[in-house]
């Protein structure tokens, strides 16, 4: 996940406003009617909803985090989901949208492809996403064959990936994740006095290996990216696996697509790896330097995710949900596996 800052809204409690008729009312506003029937899904950064329509289609709405991305940046997720599904990629795709009667006061449609809602001071001021729903199972990934299947849709994904460019969303790099992360952190005063300095030592120590490693990496291929391809964000039917969240799409090394579905020991992932690549190299070329990107992005998935909570902390979902963040032990273990990460990333540069 990555953050940014960028946008004019006060993100302190950005939806203290959001009730099931607000939902329903923007759900109105661009031409779809609800039967009254919501499930709030699963996700802190954004809030997302089920919604059952009269006659009986099932669509997910998406209400974005305002102040993270800007319209423009929204609307290039949005293009690239759909280039990827007019590709035959199975990506969830945002629906095009159109006005309700009489809703020319309430909310705006914007974007070529008509995919993004921006209600109005008066609904909210949200901007809202519509996309059919997916449904699936997590992936079976021990399974030799699934990890192949996963990679060639990966392969097919960043075949499309490598034929444009992203003008506006971010660009993954040690910079702009990591000691973009450490500064606010920093700044914001957030760590606790007992535990401030065995953290910045060591995370400084991890961003230094990790932009060692990247440099040993070389000018590796910059992709259009997923950029959170996680096992949570991978569903399977029948059919094969689909990703149903491009959120975090961005700029980036194909590796940053590959590495979070692998776990276990340095065997373990070594062989999953070589799986989800004996399909991945049916659709796209791999530079093998990439390999030496795993434990960096690793390291800098560690440090951004701290101040990912930091930054949200204001929001009244997040200390619920991490109730142990503030104290000191927290940070106690986080610098204890961010030396550990060193040692691995060392481990990675001296081979």
């Amino acid at each position: 996940m990555i953050l940014d800052a960028s946008g004019p809204f006060d993100t302190a409690t950005p939806y203290a406003d959001l009730t099931p008729t607000s939902v329903l009312d923007a759900l109105d506003a661009v031409g779809m009617r609800g039967d009254g029937r919501l499930i709030q899904l699963n996700s802190y950064e954004n809030r997302v909803f089920q919604a059952f329509l009269e006659g009986g289609r099932v669509v997910v709405l998406k209400f974005y985090r305002p102040g993270r991305w800007s319209d423009q940046q929204i609307l290039e997720e949005h293009a690239f989901a759909i280039e990827l599904a007019q590709h035959e990629i199975p990506v969830v795709a945002p629906i095009t949208l159109a006005l309700g009667p009489h809703m020319q006061d309430r909310a705006s449609i914007i974007g070529e492809n008509a995919t993004l809602a921006l209600m109005h001071a008066q609904a909210g001021g949200h901007r809202v996403a519509v996309t059919p729903r997916r449904s699936g199972r997590a992936p079976e990934f021990d399974d030799p064959q699934a990890l192949q299947w996963i990679g060639r849709f990966l392969g097919r994904l960043h075949a499309v990936g490598s034929t444009g460019v992203f003008r506006d969303r971010s660009v993954f790099n040690v910079a702009n994740v990591g000691f973009v992360a450490r500064d606010w952190l920093r700044d914001h005063d957030t760590i606790p006095a007992d535990a401030q300095r065995p953290w910045n030592a060591a995370c400084d120590a991890a961003l230094g290996e990790a932009q060692r490693l990247f440099d040993a990496a070389g000018d590796v291929r910059q992709l259009r990216l997923h950029g959170d391809c996680h096992a949570g964000n991978l569903l399977w039917t029948d059919a094969g696996p689909h990703f149903v969240d491009l959120d975090d799409a961005c700029t980036g090394p194909a590796m940053q697509d590959l590495w979070m579905l692998l776990s276990g020991d340095e065997d373990s992932m070594d062989a999953q790896l070589a799986q989800l690549l004996s399909g991945y190299e049916q659709f796209m070329d791999f530079e093998p330097r990439e390999r030496l990107l795993i434990e960096p992005l690793r390291s800098l998935r560690m440090i951004h995710h701290s101040a990912w909570i930091a930054r949200r902390w204001s929001d009244p979902a997040f200390p619920v949900a991490f109730p142990w963040f503030e104290g000191a032990a927290y940070w106690q273990q986080q610098a204890q596996q961010l030396h550990e990460q060193v040692d691995a990333m060392r481990k990675v540069h001296a081979r």
